[in-house]
């Protein structure tokens, strides 16, 4: 289990993070929710040891960093890699033999072709794929769903079941909450830099109705249309 007690996180004067705790269990999705801004990518950088913090996280996974898998909103590519050449740089840092590549391309992907010339959706499925090749025991999330078309979605709704399945912690974040309801087992709204709100699979509706009400209809509502 990886335990957070008291995360904080300020760039400068700017204080991004306001003491988050979480239990994060293996075999369990817990997902993350708020507005652009809420500091949901920073406190997942946190997680997966990318940045630095104020607080501390718990676990018995020995270097938390060389078992998290991390998927960023837009992941980053070196220009003339391709999609193959990057699966394997990205086996090779967890020492992970590949074998039968063809059979584990899950979204079909041209892994002959430059990974800088994919689509967004392409570029996320690729960084997905990777590091799910990795064989990490954390996920950590960032819009996984965010570019793809509705097959990979399916398919990537799979893919979380059966890392539950498997017992491994996943932590996720989604705009979608038809996605999250299906998926998560927790839900945590993150609100400037704290949370505000928990809820328990089948009690999400709350939390979308607060977002909801906070961030669009009280601003469409300043508009006086």
């Amino acid at each position: 289990m990886i335990s957070i007690q008291a995360l904080q996180k300020s760039y400068g004067s700017n204080k991004v993070l306001h003491g988050i705790d979480l239990q994060l269990k293996p075999g369990v999705i817990n997902g993350i929710v708020g507005e652009n801004g809420a500091g949901k990518t920073t406190l997942f950088k946190c997680i997966a040891g990318l940045e630095t913090f104020e607080g501390t996280i718990d676990h018995n996974f020995g270097t938390l960093r060389n078992v998290t898998g991390f998927l960023p909103t837009n992941p980053y590519f070196l220009s003339k890699i391709t999609g193959k050449e990057y699966i394997q740089l990205m086996c090779n840092a967890r020492n992970i033999e590949i074998e039968d590549l063809a059979a584990q391309n899950i979204f079909d992907l041209p892994l002959k072709q430059y990974a800088d010339t994919y689509s967004t959706g392409m570029k996320k499925k690729l960084a997905l794929t990777a590091t799910l090749m990795q064989k990490n025991e954390v996920f950590i999330l960032d819009e996984p769903f965010n570019g793809v078309d509705i097959h990979s979605n399916i398919v990537i709704q799979e893919v979380l079941l059966k890392l539950r399945e498997l017992g491994k912690t996943v932590m996720l974040s989604s705009h979608i909450f038809a996605t999250l309801e299906e998926s998560c087992d927790h839900l945590h709204y993150l609100k400037e830099g704290r949370i505000v709100k928990s809820a328990d699979k089948g009690n999400f509706k709350p939390i979308e109705d607060e977002m909801k009400l906070v961030g669009t209809s009280a601003k469409i509502d300043n508009m006086k249309l």
